[in-house]
């Protein structure tokens, strides 16, 4: 491969990524139109009471990020962020929050499973926390309620040479 066609490439790659993260996006002028163009197709559409609605962007498991676009009635972009943050995490209130809170926060989850002897459903976010990846778990009761919220240290799966 020539040194132009590798150059081409990794520009290519580059504004893959930075699309993904909505790039060129501009709240307040942006259409939804432009945020699908831009983004794709969302992995969740959540509407909301006043007739907005949130746009799921997951990158999830491996990506580590969940962006939610937030359109106004109008169809004009609000905000974009990305919502897997520890501000939002720490707004999570056991015995409190419930399921739609979760959703509402932080986006679909990368993998939901049931306890097999707990009545309880777990949702799982990988997330990034400096230097170690971490999983944020949120534990959900039959009615919907958040129980338990926690975040592990993902084993290291590196392989070791003895």
């Amino acid at each position: 491969m020539t040194r132009r066609n590798l150059l081409i490439l990794a520009v290519a790659l580059a504004a893959g990524c930075a699309s993904y993260s909505g790039a060129g996006l501009v709240p307040g002028r942006s259409s939804v139109e432009d945020v699908r163009a831009t983004m794709g197709e969302p992995t969740l559409v959540r509407p909301l009471p006043d007739g907005s609605q949130v746009l799921w962007y997951s990158k999830l498991p491996n990506g580590r990020e969940s962006y939610a676009a937030r359109i106004a009635p109008d169809g004009t972009l609000v905000s974009l962020e990305q919502r897997l943050t520890a501000e939002n995490v720490a707004k999570l209130r056991p015995n409190e929050s419930t399921g739609e809170d979760v959703l509402d926060l932080l986006g679909p989850p990368s993998r939901r499973f049931k306890f097999p002897l707990k009545d309880r459903e777990s949702w799982e976010y990988p997330l990034w926390t400096g230097p170690g990846k971490q999983t944020l778990y949120v534990e959900l009761s039959p009615d919907n309620v958040v129980r338990a919220v926690y975040q592990l240290y993902d084993r290291d799966t590196r392989p070791r040479f003895f």
